[in-house]
């Protein structure tokens, strides 16, 4: 078979196009690279939608833990430790169950039970938790001249948060954030190994990875590619990201500018 029609084959395969059987023995090269590149689909569908939505909870979350009001600290607080103490494995693991019980209750929850949408939920409130505690770090680091500035000025409630308290938050954040969107896209590899079922065989990169070092019984292969893939997509979300930093800090002096750092998390 050449390269070619192995692209057709198993290019889309992850999302039920092509090839429906996938190969048992002498695995070459091009399908091992398609194959994997064909689950990174589903990493970046994951990654990418957990962050849009996370974004939005985490800057909710991050404002509710800065408030006066007990009762919407508390709630706030809770959701940050409950997400970021416990491991996002294990939030996979009862999440799933959770949706199978909620399916018994009402055919609505039924998507849920699959990784396409289920998985996206339990990413999502977990970046949520922790961009929420990054934003609340930069929310509290904000210079008090700014806001006395801001309030001098004549700025004062959704005016003075729109156009002074947002963007400095957004600004200081964003080096740490930017590290957060690694880590997350890192963390989509471990969907297809929990609760959640890979319908018809149809997985992410590190499904294909194993899938191919368990028939190959050669791991040497198959998870460098799938290191290659991820490389890739980390360059991709520094540039993406970098940009959107410089964006942010436009109007800074080069000294100020705050600088792109990746951070390495020995867990999760």
């Amino acid at each position: 078979m050449s390269c070619a029609q192995t692209l057709t084959d198993y290019g889309l395969r992850s999302l039920g196009f092509g090839e429906r059987l996938l190969p048992r023995a002498d695995f070459t090269l091009c399908e091992q690279f398609t194959l994997i590149g064909s689950g990174m689909i589903w990493n970046i569908w994951f990654g990418t939608l957990a962050l849009l939505a996370g974004f939005v909870l985490a800057i909710t979350v991050a404002m509710g833990k800065a408030s006066s009001s007990k009762a919407i600290r508390k709630p706030a607080e809770w959701f940050i430790f409950i997400f970021r103490g416990s491991p996002l494995f294990i939030q996979f693991f009862f999440g799933y169950f959770l949706f199978l019980s909620l399916k018994g209750v009402s055919p609505i929850f039924n998507p849920l039970t699959s990784a396409t949408f289920g998985a996206l939920v339990v990413l999502f409130l977990n970046t949520a938790a922790y961009s929420a505690e990054i934003f609340h770090g930069a929310l509290q680091s904000i210079p008090k001249g700014d806001m006395e500035a801001a309030e001098a000025y004549g700025f004062s409630g959704w005016s003075k948060f729109r156009k002074i308290t947002f963007p400095t938050m957004l600004r200081l954040a964003w080096p740490a954030y930017t590290n957060e969107a690694i880590f997350l896209f890192h963390a989509t590899t471990l969907v297809f190994f929990t609760g959640f079922p890979a319908y018809q065989q149809r997985g992410d990169a590190l499904y294909y990875a194993n899938y191919i070092a368990d028939k190959t019984f050669n791991p040497f292969i198959p998870y460098p590619i799938l290191a290659g893939y991820f490389i890739v997509l980390t360059l991709v979300v520094l540039g993406l990201y970098g940009t959107i930093n410089a964006r942010l800090n436009r109007h800074l002096p080069q000294e100020r500018r705050a600088k792109m750092t990746l951070r390495p998390r020995l867990m999760r």
